[in-house]
């Protein structure tokens, strides 16, 4: 499915540039955590908080609109989530836009371009050509890596900065040397960084930060190394994926259940007030 890409304006182009430096500069300067958003509301409560930027989360975003993981979405449907989220907070938003919505260099490209057209100066693109594996060998990863940098230059964002995931670690195909040979191609590909989620060792992380060309990003998980832990290793950047999606979702079912059952809501109790939420919207 096509995806109409605005062309930008001078100002709009400008913004973009100086969110997708601030993007770098934050990625460079210690430890980037990003709590990921699935839609404009958490995107909005998350920047209350005090994030300096904003990451999506491909699950959350595809429950939100009634969907599981796993590149379940298209491209249309991705972008135009990715377009509410933009246009909810003042801040650089990266997206993760799984596996590119398509196999080819050509199909991720048309995304990268699409989504920089509504905003987003960071993308997340992954190894895994569908949940579970194979992954793409790592020639063809590379070259849809590559396509992604091209496409940002001729979008007029050179600056976008592309986070490499590999799930050989989530899915256990492989092992340490594996994900430092395509940390290897992908950063000759163009990418500004390594995500290796399901990878929580701290030797394990120590290592790989201190051998990998690309600054590595961690995705952290309740009972795990904290934020602290895990910057103490190398790690340069700390995602969420849908831990925080899963966390509201929860709490909504918490609630409905005690209200169905002992029929109170002491769920509800320290919940944000309706018009503290509602002042973080600009509609």
């Amino acid at each position: 499915m096509s995806t109409h890409t605005p062309t930008p304006t001078s100002d709009s182009a400008r913004t973009l540039r100086e969110r997708a430096l601030r993007l770098r500069e934050l990625g460079a300067d210690g430890v980037l955590v990003l709590p990921n958003a699935w839609d404009a509301g958490s995107a909005a409560v998350i920047a209350s908080a005090g994030a300096p930027a904003i990451a999506t989360t491909s699950g959350g975003v595809s429950w939100s609109l009634g969907r599981g993981d796993g590149q379940r979405l298209d491209r249309a449907e991705a972008v135009e989530a990715a377009r509410r989220i933009v246009a909810a907070v003042d801040l650089p938003v990266t997206v993760d836009a799984e596996g590119g919505y398509g196999p080819l260099p050509a199909d991720v490209a048309a995304t990268v371009t699409a989504l920089i057209g509504v905003g987003a100066v960071g993308v997340n693109l992954e190894d895994s050509t569908a949940p579970g594996g194979p992954l793409f060998p790592v020639a063809e990863q590379a070259a849809r890596l590559r396509a992604a940098r091209t496409a940002a230059e001729r979008a007029g964002l050179p600056e976008l900065v592309v986070n490499a995931r590999t799930d050989v670690c989530l899915f256990g195909l492989g092992g340490p040397e594996d994900v430092l040979v395509r940390a290897e191609a992908y950063a000759e590909a163009g990418a500004d960084g390594l995500f290796v989620p399901g990878l929580l060792d701290l030797d394990a992380l120590a290592d790989l930060c201190e051998r990998s060309p690309l600054p590595v990003n961690a995705m952290a998980v309740a009972g795990g190394p904290t934020v602290a832990e895990l910057a103490a290793a190398g790690v340069r950047r700390v995602s969420l994926g849908t831990g925080l999606a899963q966390l509201a979702y929860t709490a909504a079912r918490r609630a409905a259940a005690e209200l169905f059952g002992a029929g109170t809501l002491t769920a509800l109790d320290g919940s944000l007030g309706f018009g503290e939420l509602d002042a973080l919207y600009r509609g």
